[in-house]
């Protein structure tokens, strides 16, 4: 019989056979998710819907939360949501597992939520803060000016030096 297999899911598609295996859903993603981790799904999407007009979608195996562009995905595992947020700033807590950069001025904060209880301050305000994140104003070199209209790398200060005394 001819046909191939997959090169992403690996399974053996027969010739002329409609194969798509990039298609998903949010409901196929979660199906397998225990009572608590489907209620804290629940809660999650509830919080992230409720700060404003977005695109929610499934793609492969995240669901994406976004604006123009991306600023939240969660991807349902076995025991955990694996929450990944963009930040314009990186976050040093206890929820959170990894930081990492994911442009000169987002960093990528991956959070895992176990329980409903645990969506909710600071997750919570991280979300609003990524969800806000497009309306900060940027150059595209991530420059800012400082107060006396110099250009500065987004993140820096200028430490005036102190004049030696006579």
């Amino acid at each position: 019989m001819t046909g191939h297999e997959c090169y992403h899911c690996k399974q053996w598609v027969d010739e002329g056979e409609k194969h798509d295996c990039w298609t998903t859903t949010e409901a196929a993603l979660t199906e397998e998710l225990s009572e608590e981790l489907r209620d804290a799904w629940a809660r999650l999407r509830e919080v992230a819907a409720s700060l404003g007009e977005q695109r929610i979608y499934a793609s492969h195996n995240s669901i994406m939360f976004a604006r123009e562009t991306c600023y939240c995905y969660v991807r349902p595992r076995r025991s955990f949501l694996e929450v990944c947020v963009f930040l314009g700033r990186t976050v040093k807590a206890p929820q959170v597992r990894r930081a990492t950069a994911a442009s000169r001025v987002k960093t990528l904060h991956v959070i895992q939520v176990r329980h409903r209880d645990e969506v909710e301050p600071p997750l919570t305000h991280w979300l609003r803060e990524a969800y806000h994140l497009i309306d900060v104003p940027r150059s595209r070199s991530g420059a800012v000016r400082d107060s006396a209209g110099a250009r500065r790398p987004a993140g820096k200060t200028r430490v005036a030096k102190a004049k030696p005394r006579r």
